[in-house]
């Protein structure tokens, strides 16, 4: 049966892999400094044969691991970065590790062991086999900056694959069909002239007088932008004291819309407010462009085929001691989550979801950087039960799973399907040509231009 040999290497291993997950869980970095992670990661993959090339894109956390060679070409994508402010301990109430900044509360340290434990068990099984095709494992840093795929794709990371998968935890398992939301990510630094707001107002140009009104106009914009338009703002930079007028400010945006053309167009005309704000206040503004995303494309043969395999491979049974441990971070939230429960088709006691959910396209107004790759290459997206169903996105509930075994048992879930998939589309080819062929009527008379300009450096 294909994937018998992998799925085995992976059960067998599943300590190891587990580990992995574990050491990044208890040392999360954050975007673009993820350097224990990526090297834990590239030590695993070197110990079981891999040819490693560092830096790969010209991000320095980025790595790029292969075995084989010929076609098809197929990409696992692993991620590794954790999110400020959401220390937490393993435990069902909330407690910070003390001296942690940060905390995998998006499960990325559950991505990288999935994908170390699929990219395991799938060379084995393609030695014992002799299984022609190159396997390719891509280290991915700052998905949660949304831009570390983009840089990548910018630096030719993804140049020459066949097809990509990438795997997910969530709260539910699923196949990812529906469109995630294109985003551009900036900062307007405004630059003013200080004086005594008490004595000499009148010298003064203020540069959080610029910051509100273009925050007044980008709210007036709202009214006029189509209806999957999202933009959101924080003031960074605000001045000092109230007697002092500021003569630095500065206001971070993000636009998102469900078409990369849409953020585009939307995005230039916040410049325009945001020059025109300058101009009302006798300042100056300097754009910070961060970067931008595409929108989600899946695949739907990959998709499809990713999802007879979500089937075919075996998911743990939870225990009590999970179930319960997931009731009390569900009740921990505060949320009514019966919403939730009924757009899952769940029942009233499953807080941790054992339901494979059917493939329905949904729009999602988040964003990642996936989509990037899924405009160049045919690509997959899913993901396993890993987290509390009432358990908010980004939160220490996640957190507190994602160093558990609730966390564990999703990863290896995510494991054993990637294996499974990858397996598939090397002992048959005419699925990767199917894909293909998708993949150029869905992007034909359109080339993917990086959101993000040369001159921007990687952070």
């Amino acid at each position: 049966m294909t994937g018998e040999i992998a799925l085995k290497v992976i059960e067998e291993g599943r300590a190891k892999f587990e580990d992995l997950s574990y050491h990044l869980w208890a040392n999360p970095e954050p975007a673009y400094r993820e350097y224990i992670a990526s090297e834990t990661c590239i030590k695993a993959l070197e110990e079981a044969g891999f040819a490693i090339e560092k830096a790969v894109g010209g991000v320095p956390t980025a790595f790029k691991a292969t075995y084989g060679s010929g076609s098809p070409v197929i990409a696992l994508l692993a991620e590794y970065d954790a999110l400020p402010g959401l220390s937490q301990k393993a435990v069902s109430h909330k407690e910070p590790v003390e001296g942690q900044s940060c905390g995998h509360g998006c499960g990325h340290c559950l991505m990288a062991g999935a994908n170390v434990a699929a990219a395991v068990g799938i060379k084995a099984e393609m030695e014992a086999k002799n299984l022609p095709g190159t396997l390719v494992f891509l280290g991915c840093p700052a998905e949660e900056q949304l831009t570390g795929k983009v840089f990548m794709a910018r630096g030719h990371a993804f140049d020459g694959l066949d097809i990509a998968l990438s795997y997910h935890p969530l709260f539910t398992t699923e196949v990812s069909v529906g469109n995630s939301s294109a985003m551009n990510t900036a900062k307007f630094h405004f630059k003013g002239r200080t004086a005594h707001a008490g004595g000499d107002p009148h010298n003064g140009r203020s540069a959080l007088d610029a910051v509100e009104l273009m925050n007044v106009g980008a709210n007036y914009l709202r009214e006029h932008v189509t209806s999957d338009v999202r933009i959101h703002y924080t003031i960074t930079e605000g001045g000092t004291a109230p007697n002092i007028v500021p003569d630095k400010a500065c206001v971070w945006y993000y636009v998102r819309a469900m078409r990369r053309e849409a953020v585009e167009d939307v995005y230039a005309r916040l410049v325009k407010v945001a020059k025109g704000a300058a101009m009302m206040t006798e300042t100056e503004v300097e754009i910070e462009f961060l970067g931008g995303c595409y929108n989600t494309m899946a695949n739907m043969v990959l998709s499809e085929l990713v999802h007879k395999n979500i089937g075919a491979v075996p998911q743990d049974p939870w225990t009590p001691e999970e179930i319960q441990m997931a009731r009390e971070m569900s009740e921990a939230s505060g949320q009514n989550w019966e919403n939730v429960r009924r757009a899952y088709n769940l029942g009233e006691n499953d807080t941790l979801s054992s339901t494979v959910q059917p493939i329905k396209f949904i729009d999602q107004y988040g964003s990642t950087d996936v989509g990037d790759v899924m405009h160049l290459v045919p690509t997959a997206m899913f993901f396993t039960a890993s987290f509390p169903m009432g358990a908010p996105g980004h939160s220490w509930q996640n957190t507190a799973s994602a160093g558990s075994s609730i966390g564990h048992k999703g990863m290896i879930y995510g494991a054993r399907i990637l294996a499974k998939t990858v397996l598939d589309c090397f002992e048959n080819p005419d699925i990767v040509k199917a894909a293909k062929e998708e993949f150029d009527k869905a992007t034909a008379g359109s080339k993917y231009l990086c959101p993000i300009p040369d001159e921007v450096p990687v952070p």
